[in-house]
């Protein structure tokens, strides 16, 4: 019965045959395998039932036909030989291929070329940012190498898996070396490990994308932070209305500041059973500790804590000598209502009204008309002034 095989060719490129012998070659043998209008060379990466997960669990394993090829023969020295030299064909191949793409001005950069092992095909893989066309740069190069040429464009990620490298981290790339497939990895797994207000090129790969690595640890962080209250809350414990500022989900405290300004670091065991109604105090220095301080909080464990008396809180002395701050108001401490006398404001007097037949009256009548409207007395035509504030003379009367 014909069983399955991985083989790995150059660039990390994997394709699934079937070995129609009794036994799988070992991992790493050289193979003769049937392709698309000839034979290729390549190596056996898996057999068995981990070629079968990989091939249901991968994209090139799902994409694969229903009817595989098949794996022809163990490659002989002679084939191995031959596989070499092609290989160290193919950078004078890329060169001439850069050479006729800068003669025709084409927006596109070449990465790698593959012979096929019978020399009857020349893939061409490159990188563009948008469609090219291509078809004089084939015809040109199928006159010049003498065998059917294929264009192949891949994006960035794939051309740093097929060149290969050494990372960041000072080792050979994942998806080089032991990544099944490359997926994507999106921004808000940065956001969520709290990298994201880092410099992007700090958290970015050879290719310029974010690396792989983040989504290993993603789901770690996602699990972690359900357990934690939302950084920015209002939360009401037994101490008043507190904000959550921080959350350290290492070490598993979490970090308050209530309405005054002051802060503190507890235990997240320790918030969940003052939110549940006991309160433990458990202060936490916010200045770096040293090593054995970091041994003497570890092994503390809940079962302590939980063992700790609940007392009233007390200052704490201040290693400065100087006073303790004064603690802030609880809101449920409720202040004394306090009475105060009634005090009687007196009523405000009204003005009397001036009575026109007073001696007043009149006086006061002219000065409010010579304020308002200033009267007809001095203009032009008009009667003068009264002189001394005498009133007018009676018009003569004439005698009987």
């Amino acid at each position: 019965m014909p069983q399955l095989i991985e083989v790995s060719f150059k660039g990390n490129r994997r394709e699934f045959f079937l070995w129609g012998g009794e036994e799988p070659p070992a991992l790493r043998t050289p193979v003769i395998v049937e392709v698309e209008r000839g034979e290729d060379f390549g190596r056996v990466h898996a057999t068995g039932e981990l070629a079968a997960h990989r091939k249901a669990g991968t994209t090139h394993g799902r994409a694969a036909p229903e009817r595989l090829p098949a794996a022809l023969r163990v490659a002989t020295a002679d084939d191995v030989a031959k596989a070499e030299q092609l290989r160290a064909e193919e950078d004078v191949v890329r060169r001439k291929a850069i050479d006729k793409v800068r003669a025709q001005q084409l927006d596109m950069k070449i990465s790698d070329t593959e012979w096929q092992w019978d020399k009857r095909k020349l893939t061409v893989y490159f990188t563009a940012e948008k469609r090219i066309d291509f078809r004089n740069l084939v015809r040109q190069l199928e006159g010049t190498f003498g065998a059917r040429v294929q264009m192949w464009h891949i994006g960035v990620r794939d051309e740093a898996r097929r060149l290969d490298g050494v990372g960041r981290c000072a080792r050979q790339f994942c998806s080089a070396s032991w990544l099944p497939e490359l997926r994507p990895v999106k921004s808000s797994v940065a956001k969520d490990q709290k990298l994201s207000t880092l410099n992007p090129a700090q958290i970015s790969g050879s290719c310029g994308r974010l690396m792989c690595c983040l989504r290993y640890e993603h789901e770690f962080y996602v699990q972690q932070r359900k357990r934690f209250p939302k950084e920015g809350k209002i939360i009401t414990t037994l101490a008043g209305e507190e904000k959550v500022v921080s959350n350290d989900i290492f070490r598993e405290q979490v970090t308050l500041r209530d309405a005054a300004g002051e802060s503190r670091t507890i235990p997240l065991a320790a918030l969940h059973r003052e939110l549940g109604g006991e309160f433990v105090e458990h202060a936490v220095d916010l200045a770096p500790a040293d090593d054995d301080d970091d041994e003497e909080h570890s092994a503390l464990d809940a079962a302590d804590l939980r063992r700790m008396p609940v007392r009233e809180s007390e200052p704490a002395p201040r290693a400065d000598r100087r006073p303790p701050r004064p603690e802030p108001p609880r809101p449920d401490a409720r202040r004394p209502e306090q009475h105060r006398p009634e005090q009687h404001r007196p009523e405000p007097r009204r003005p009397e009204p001036i009575d026109a037949t007073s001696p007043h009256g009149d006086a006061a009548q002219r000065r409010r008309r010579r304020g308002r409207r200033g009267g007809r007395r001095g203009r032009e035509g008009g009667a003068p002034p009264d002189q001394g504030g005498s009133p007018p003379s009676a018009p003569p009367t004439s005698a009987s």
